[in-house]
């Protein structure tokens, strides 16, 4: 298993790298995840290709090709690139925060509700796609208890309440959490959660999901180069 970042080519490492890049035979999502976010980046701040070769000091055919998905540049040429737009690496691999961050207005989002609204949840991260971490705002109305969902083995749960007490029941083991208490537990075992007093339970909740290989390496067709770095 590769990380994204062991995923961007050494060009000293490859014979058929040609000035800093490598050639690819099929366009895969990690090519065009990096020119996606270089196109975008680059339009956001009204530079011609031109512009940002100026910039950069890299040609701006390599720039052309690095949006159209033709090739994956370098850690060293992805380094020069992100330092003329004034952003990390990592802004290339992100399928959102573009800028580094994302505004979530709270009267925008998403709430799910059950129990007949005793029950409340809300995402307090971008869940248009899968996370590695998933961070949560729960709501429970007094006296409730709420059955939580049983998540993938090896997801872990870390909960800690803010307002209200909790109890928490895991492993058929009971515990207690007062305002500002945490706990951390395994999210792939039955878990129930109870709200045991008279007023509405707040708590914030961070799950860490199992471990996966990185989605375009997942979602890039069968004996392509990118399914075969992935191995």
């Amino acid at each position: 298993m590769h990380s994204p970042l062991a995923l961007v080519r050494d060009p000293d490492t490859d014979e058929a790298a040609v000035d800093g890049y490598v050639a690819s035979d099929t366009v895969d999502a990690l090519e065009q995840l990096v020119g996606v976010n270089l196109a975008r980046l680059r339009a956001e701040r009204q530079l011609s290709l031109d512009a940002l070769s100026r910039l950069s000091g890299v040609s701006r055919a390599m720039l052309a090709q690095i949006e159209s998905a033709r090739s994956v540049p370098s850690i060293k040429v992805l380094c020069k690139i992100a330092g003329a737009l004034k952003v990390s690496v990592s802004a290339f691999l992100r399928r959102h925060a573009l800028h580094g961050f994302e505004h979530l207005p709270a009267e925008r989002a998403a709430r799910l509700l059950t129990s007949n609204g005793r029950f409340a949840t809300r995402a307090l991260y971008p869940d248009a796609e899968p996370a590695a971490a998933e961070f949560h705002e729960l709501r429970i109305a007094p006296l409730h208890t709420e059955q939580g969902a049983r998540r993938l083995p090896g997801t872990t749960a870390n909960l800690v309440v803010s307002e209200g007490t909790l109890e928490i029941i895991v492993h058929g083991r009971r515990q207690l959490l007062a305002t500002g208490d945490a706990i951390m537990f395994d999210a792939d075992q039955p878990h129930t959660l109870r709200n045991p007093g008279d007023t509405e339970a707040r708590a914030f909740r961070v799950i860490v999901n199992p471990e996966t290989p990185p989605r375009w390496a997942l979602a890039a067709p069968a004996g392509s180069a990118a399914a075969v770095r992935s191995q």
